[in-house]
């Protein structure tokens, strides 16, 4: 069934905007955004692959709302429909992701934090995500180190490392969540999405996350022309911005 206004699209940011950082959607939240896809058009647009996406938001969420966009994306769904999948593999090459990768390890064993767990690389199709302590902390790790990274700037350094050893690539650096970034070809941030979204079908398109300062993985399409961006703190924060917005 069409929404009230159609031509409305409020797309959402997954982490720290419909859940905590990498937890679960509440049933209160997800039922929310259920009535919100009653009164505007709605779509998901997060950085992590679909199967993730699924783990925080639930099994089939690609075919819950009209549009979801998993990896930025480079994963498009419309209506339930694949639309399109692009691989970084391919637009950089082998032996360009294997520097990377080599490069990365490298500078990792010199990074000295007080804990270090696995995988400190996950290849996705569309990026590369880097975490210094690894993808496979605990919570309480995840936040003991989201407090060391905070003050000391382990991840925005190492950026500053890679921009400078590969900047013939052309390569995009954005941190998100609390232990991780990603890089990606530069244009693959969220704003990549956009292209499925025809500047005729829609009157306002809003943004919704809560990484929207400049290097944050939401800071390119909430700055986007095409966009009314809006920070958010919460998933709580999230809901009384959209009721204030849309369901008044």
């Amino acid at each position: 069934m069409a929404p009230a206004n159609p031509r409305i699209i409020a797309l959402f940011d997954v982490d720290g905007t419909l859940t905590i950082p990498r937890g679960e959607v509440t049933p209160d939240m997800m039922q929310f955004m259920k009535s919100l896809s009653e009164k505007i058009t709605v779509g998901i647009v997060g950085g992590s692959d679909l199967p993730k996406q699924e783990e925080q938001l639930g099994e089939g969420i690609a075919k819950v709302f009209p549009y979801n966009f998993s990896q930025n994306g480079l994963v498009a769904y419309k209506n339930g429909e694949l639309q399109e999948i692009q691989t970084i593999a391919k637009f950089l090459g082998e032996d360009n992701i294997k520097k990377i990768v080599n490069w990365t390890l490298k500078y990792l064993a010199d990074v000295d934090i007080p804990v270090k767990r696995g995988t400190f690389i996950e290849f996705r199709s569309g990026m590369m995500n880097i975490s210094p302590i690894g993808r496979n902390c605990s919570r309480e790790e995840r936040n003991d180190y989201e407090k060391i990274d905070l003050a000391q700037g382990i991840r925005k350094n190492m950026v500053a490392a890679m921009q400078k050893e590969f900047a013939d690539l052309g390569l995009t650096y954005s941190i998100g969540g609390q232990i991780s970034f990603d890089l990606f070809p530069t244009g693959w941030d969220k704003t990549y999405c956009l292209q499925y979204l025809p500047e005729g079908d829609f009157d306002e398109v809003h943004f919704f996350g809560d990484k929207t300062f400049e290097g944050g993985n939401d800071y390119e399409i909430f700055t986007s022309e095409r966009t009314i961006g809006h920070t958010v703190t919460s998933p709580e924060d999230t809901k009384e911005q959209c009721t204030k917005l849309f369901m008044s």
